[in-house]
Order: C-alpha cells, then structure tokens, then sequence
C-alpha cells in the first residue's frame, strides 16, 4: 500500500494538467500512469488471499480513476482501467467469500 501511495500520480500530476503545465498527452504521464496501474493492479493480486473486505473496499480504485477520466488523461476503454476494474471485483468477491465460509 505505500508503494500505492508514494507513486500516486494524482497529488503532483493531475495539478500539473489542470494548469496546463503538462498536456495531456504527454509520454511521461503516460508511462507514470501506465506504471502507477500496473503496480495497483498487482497490489490487489497480491493482497488477494489475505485482505478482509474493509480492506478491499480502502483500495477501491474508482474514486481515483474517475479523478483521472474527468481530467481527460485516461479513457475507460483503456485496457489496464479494466483491468484494474477487474482485478479489484476480483479481490472483492474473494474477500466477500472468505467472510461468508
């Protein structure tokens, strides 16, 4: 989860973007966000077998993808934004099954 939040593109990026400093289309937020997805997406596959739905529900990445959507630096077809999706119901369901047994 620290890796999660010291490579969150939000608090320093996407102010960068709404002023006009950085495009929107730049590479290098690109390949941040691309790198900040991937390593959220593997944080939800590791944590997957321990973490309870509290701690699932703490992780949700929807607040923060629609943060990026509305700002226009991601797009919801793109492939790790379902990815992402995907992986979180996943560790979701198995957290909700975990309780349940």
């Amino acid at each position: 989860m620290k890796y999660l939040q010291r490579s969150d593109p939000i608090p320093k990026l996407l102010p960068q973007v709404r002023i006009g400093r950085m495009p929107k289309d730049s590479p290098s937020l690109a390949a941040i966000l691309e790198s900040w997805l991937e390593a959220f997406i593997q944080v939800l596959k590791d944590g997957q077998a321990v973490l309870d739905v509290e701690g699932v529900l703490r992780l949700d990445p929807n607040p923060r993808l629609a943060m990026l959507l509305e700002a226009g630096v991601l797009t919801d077809d793109h492939p790790h934004v379902k990815s992402l999706r995907d992986a979180w119901t996943a560790v979701l369901q198995a957290a909700q099954q975990r309780t349940v047994s």
